[in-house]
C-alpha cells in the first residue's frame, strides 16, 4: 500500500483538500488503496475558506517516506516557507510523485522540480504562473499532464480526474472505473481533453448528438468505425460532425476513439484470460500488432506487461 501525503494549510477551500482523500483514501464501506496522511507544517486546528475549521495531526515529516506527494492548493499571494519547499524536494529527489492540482501548482514551480518543463494549471491563474516563473512552460489548455514523476491538474472536477488517472496508473483500469462509479463522476477523461469548451449545453439532454455519437460508438468498438459512417449514425456531414466533435469534448472523434479502445482492451486485459489476439479483435484494434504498437506508443508499456500487472 502506497503512502500519500496531502498537505494541508491554513485557510485552504476543504473541497481542494477532500478531493485526494476521496478518490485516494478510505471511503463508506470501502478501504482505500492508500495509506493518506493529511499533513500541515505547523499540525493542529487549521481554518478553511469555508467558515469552519479541520484537525491536522501529522507535520510535514510524513513528505520524508510518502510515495505520493499531493499539493491540492494554494494561495497564490502567499510566500511558501522554505521548510515546505525543502520538503517537496526532498520528496521529488528520493523518488516520490508530486502532485500539483489546481493552483497548488505554484507549490510546485516554487520547488524548482518543474525547472525547463510543463506543468499544467487552471486558465484562469495560467498567465499569472507563468509571469511569475518564467523557466517553466504553463499549460491551461489541457485537464491534467503526468510527466511520470510530477503530476498536474486544472481546478476542481479536473483533480477528481487527475486522482483517477493516478488509481489507473497504480491499479489498473477496472479498480479505477469501479472508484469513479462508487463517486459518481465520468470514469476516464483524457488529460488532452480541454480545460474550456466554448460550447452551450443542450437544453434537452437528448439534443446532445454527440453524446449520442458516443454511446453509438462505444457499442461498436469491437468493429472498424469510420468517419462517414459514424457522421450518419447521428445524421451529420463529415464535416459538422468533426468540427462538433471537437467543439463538444476538446478531441478528434479519432484521437477519442482510440483511448475507448485502449480502455478496453486494458479492461479485458485485466479481468480475462483471452489471447492478446482476441483482445485485439475484441477492442478494435484488427491485430495484436496494432494493439502493441498502441499499447508502447501512449501508454509506454505492452499488453502483456499490463496483464501482469493489474490482472485480478
Amino acid at each position: 500500500m502506497r503512502t500519500v501525503a496531502v498537505f494541508a494549510y491554513d485557510g485552504m477551500s476543504p473541497f481542494h483538500l477532500s478531493v485526494p482523500c476521496l478518490v485516494l483514501g478510505d471511503r463508506q464501506g470501502a478501504k482505500g488503496q492508500y495509506d493518506v496522511l493529511v499533513c500541515a507544517e505547523e499540525p493542529g486546528s487549521l481554518r478553511t475558506n469555508a467558515g469552519f475549521g479541520i484537525s491536522v495531526e501529522c507535520g510535514l515529516e510524513v513528505m520524508d517516506r510518502a510515495d505520493v506527494v499531493i499539493l491540492p492548493s494554494w494561495d497564490p499571494d502567499r510566500e511558501p516557507s522554505a521548510v515546505l519547499l525543502d520538503s517537496i524536494r526532498r520528496a521529488h529527489a528520493r523518488g516520490a510523485t508530486v502532485v500539483g492540482l489546481c493552483i497548488g501548482a505554484f507549490l510546485v514551480a516554487a520547488s524548482g522540480i518543474a525547472d525547463g518543463r510543463e506543468i499544467v494549471t487552471h486558465w484562469r491563474w495560467a498567465d499569472r504562473l507563468q509571469e511569475r516563473y518564467p523557466g517553466i512552460t504553463v499549460r491551461a489548455d489541457v485537464l491534467w499532464s503526468d510527466l511520470g514523476d510530477l503530476l498536474t491538474s486544472a481546478g476542481t472536477a479536473a483533480s477528481l480526474d487527475c486522482c483517477l488517472h493516478l488509481v489507473r496508473t497504480h491499479h489498473g483500469v477496472e479498480l479505477a472505473e469501479q472508484l469513479a462509479r462508487s463517486i459518481v463522476v465520468a470514469p476516464h477523461r483524457s488529460g488532452s481533453q480541454a480545460q474550456y469548451i466554448p460550447v452551450p449545453v443542450p437544453p434537452d439532454p437528448s439534443d446532445d448528438v454527440i453524446e449520442k455519437a458516443m454511446v453509438w460508438a462505444r457499442a461498436r468498438l469491437d468493429q472498424p468505425v469510420s468517419l462517414d459512417e459514424w457522421a450518419g449514425a447521428v445524421a451529420l456531414s463529415r464535416r459538422t460532425f468533426t468540427r462538433q466533435f471537437r467543439a463538444r469534448t476538446g478531441s478528434s472523434g479519432q484521437a477519442w476513439l482510440l483511448r475507448q479502445r485502449l480502455d478496453r482492451a486494458r479492461l479485458l486485459l485485466e479481468t480475462t484470460d483471452h489471447p492478446v489476439e482476441r483482445i485485439a479483435t475484441e477492442s478494435g484494434f484488427g491485430s495484436s500488432a496494432a494493439l502493441r504498437h498502441h499499447f508502447h506508443t501512449i501508454l509506454g508499456t505492452t499488453p502483456q506487461r499490463h496483464r501482469q500487472e493489474f490482472a485480478v
